[in-house]
């Protein structure tokens, strides 16, 4: 994983825009008297959808709209690797590489970037357009291997899937999130193997004293079956 170290080179200053100065006082006002610390995370999100990422000055400036003391915002900022401390590319690109996805292939979506852009993880390309990241773990296991650009996911990637979807990146290009096999949400590849009944009808209930009956006759069949080959 990337350092969670605060970037050697800050702005001098930060101010929220007048948009998301009206944004936070919603934001806070959702949280009691006094717990006012709550909105931390939120106005961190904030920040960072203002700048690109998470600076110290935003920091500071968090702390006194918060009554929080800095250093206790600042263990939130660099716990979250979802806060970039670092300046990132107009496209932000995050590889999850926790079991699932390296089992299912994680490394090759990481090579396809290496190969087509020639960056590793903590990089930025030399246009300042796309920047890699790791993550652990994005939280779509069943999907992986699994890559979030922005707030979107893109699962199931293979090295060829991945490598179109840089060039997509590159090209500009609208870009549909979702599975690269065509799966729907979370659902199995291929056919149901289960719950192939339609959910909307009512499923019938069972007698049981029948269904008692029809196993004690194939039992009793299938001892006379044994003594009488």
């Amino acid at each position: 994983m990337s350092t969670r170290n605060l970037a050697k080179d800050q702005p001098d200053s930060f101010a929220f825009t007048d948009e998301h100065k009206a944004r936070i006082k919603k934001i806070i006002a959702k949280y009691p008297e006094g717990y006012q610390a709550s909105a931390v995370i939120p106005l961190l999100d904030l920040a960072q959808r203002q700048e690109g990422w998470v600076t110290k000055p935003a920091i500071d400036v968090i702390a006194e709209l918060l009554d929080m003391p800095v250093i206790r915002v600042l263990e939130v900022a660099t716990f979250y690797t979802m806060f970039n401390l670092h300046p990132v590319g107009e496209c932000h690109v995050q590889v999850c590489t926790s079991l699932s996805c390296w089992l299912r292939g994680s490394n090759d979506v990481v090579k396809a970037f290496n190969d087509k852009l020639g960056i590793k993880f903590g990089e930025t390309t030399a246009d300042g357009t796309v920047t890699l990241s790791e993550v652990e773990c994005a939280g779509a296991c069943v999907n992986a291997p699994v890559v979030a650009v922005g707030d979107e996911y893109y699962e199931d990637l293979t090295y060829e899937t991945m490598s179109k979807l840089i060039d997509d990146i590159k090209a500009g290009n609208t870009l549909a999130p979702g599975s690269a096999v065509g799966r729907q949400g979370a659902e199995p590849e291929g056919n149901r193997t289960s719950l192939t009944t339609d959910p909307t009808q009512t499923t019938p209930i069972q007698d049981l004293a029948v269904a008692k009956q029809k196993f004690e006759e194939a039992q009793e069949a299938a001892r006379k079956a044994k003594e009488n080959p």
